[in-house]
């Protein structure tokens, strides 16, 4: 059997040929063979789901698998890999199995609400019965790592047309009243209260369901054209913030801003009539390192009259990029938010427990407050109190939510037994911490 590659937007395979029989043309005979499902985009559905989230996408993608190949073995492979082993006969069986899991691969799934397009490379090998199962997998492992290398196919259509249609359906969704912002809470440790919310937004499609704005807002920005979203964006969270006050619940929200933005004088303009416009408003903008290194001038300078009409500004995924003391001690912020990279392996890592506390001193010395975003467990909630950590975000709080499960939300101060679970370790974490 031969090699054969192949990539498109919803799958990538390759199959490595069986080991050669000595002599002549080989005999149809009975083939024991291995395939390796990658999703590629783990890491991108993470930080939109949480990490329990996928596990549970993961068990559920291998029980669709062997719902349809029952004959399977299918077991997981890494947190982010599933292996498919399988007896065939034919020298086609393995082409046929390539064809089937990507079929099967190819069909959303629905987690935490949300349409999960998966992006699968699958990679598979045989060898006749009987054959060393070691090596087997050995000759999968090195065909998944041909496939994650192998380049675009030639015939693929180029990113712009592509990235301009995104672009497109995205206004078209805004014309229909199909975006919603979903808000994920920020408790501030010490005070056990939710302080404010960040906005992030979901498109609601006829057809497809709730789609994650990984699908579309990545491809929106490269484009440049995130303005007439991102002022619907504060025009929603002004109107939401009106009905969560008359419901009781006085709370900041925080919109996430583009870095092209930040440097366009128009879109500062247009963004600042809007905020004065209501004079209510509590809002917040976060904006990335990045976006000020890029222009640090015209940036530094936009974010100064965002800050004279009252937007608090949040340093968003500090860490993540090329740090600048330089710029950041200019920077009207009053917030600075610690990336999830180092919050989610707080626990189990030597290194990151350091950086944090550096960080947070570094804030605290700044006169910045210190948000860490990802957190996911107990034990990363009470370690950054022990810390002195001032506000923590992520789904072991509360995922994002909808306007009306929010003020449930917040009307049950739900996020209580979660802070209040961790004031019982504090003695014991710091006690380890000072130690250490």
């Amino acid at each position: 059997m031969g090699s054969t590659t192949g990539k498109d937007m919803a799958s990538l395979y390759h199959l490595a040929p069986p080991a050669p029989l000595d002599g002549g043309i080989a005999p149809v005979t009975r083939e024991q063979g291995c395939l390796l499902l990658k999703l590629s985009n783990y890491n991108a559905l993470r930080r939109d789901v949480g990490t329990a989230a996928m596990r549970g996408l993961m068990r559920r993608l291998a029980d669709r698998l062997l719902a349809a190949v029952p004959e399977a073995v299918v077991e997981p492979f890494g947190r982010d890999v599933i292996e498919l082993g399988f007896t065939a006969a034919g020298p086609d069986s393995l082409s046929q199995m390539v064809a089937q899991c990507r079929a099967i691969c190819g069909v959303p799934l629905l987690v935490e609400n949300f349409s999960c397009a998966l992006k699968v490379v699958i990679a598979g090998a045989t060898t006749p019965l009987p054959g060393d199962s070691t090596t087997l997998v050995e000759r999968a492992e090195a065909a998944l790592a041909d496939a994650e290398a192998a380049p675009a196919p030639l015939l693929a259509p180029p990113a712009a047309p592509i990235e301009e249609a995104v672009v497109a359906a995205v206004d078209r969704a805004l014309d229909r009243g199909e975006m919603a912002l979903h808000y994920q809470p920020k408790v501030h440790i010490r005070r056990q209260a939710i302080d404010c919310v960040e906005a992030l937004v979901r498109w609601q499609h006829p057809r497809r369901g709730l789609i994650l704005p990984g699908d579309f807002i990545p491809a929106t920005e490269r484009a440049q054209r995130m303005e007439r979203l991102t002022l619907w964006t504060i025009a929603q969270a002004i109107a939401d913030q009106r009905i969560l006050r008359a419901q009781g619940h006085d709370v900041r929200i925080y919109i996430n801003i583009s870095g092209h933005l930040l440097a366009d004088a128009e879109f500062v303009r247009l963004a600042c009539a809007c905020i004065a416009a209501a004079p209510d408003a509590r809002l917040g903008f976060e904006v990335t390192e990045t976006s000020v290194i890029r222009d640090p001038e015209g940036a530094i300078a936009h974010l100064r009259a965002f800050d004279r009409i009252g937007v608090r500004i949040s340093i968003d995924d500090y860490g993540a990029g090329l740090s600048s003391l330089a710029y950041l001690k200019q920077l009207p912020a009053c917030e600075l938010k610690i990336d999830k990279l180092f919050v989610t392996q707080l626990t189990s890592s030597n290194r990151d427990p350091l950086i944090v506390r550096s960080t947070i001193d570094l804030a605290h010395a700044l006169d910045m407050e210190v948000v860490a975003e990802g957190v996911e467990t107990q034990a990363a909630l009470a370690l950054l109190s022990v810390m002195g950590c001032d506000m923590a975000q992520g789904y072991f709080i509360s995922p994002a939510l909808a306007l009306a499960p929010l003020s449930a939300f917040l009307a049950a101060e739900q996020h209580r037994p979660a802070v209040e679970d961790v004031r019982g370790s504090f003695t014991r974490r710091a006690a380890g911490w000072k130690r250490g």
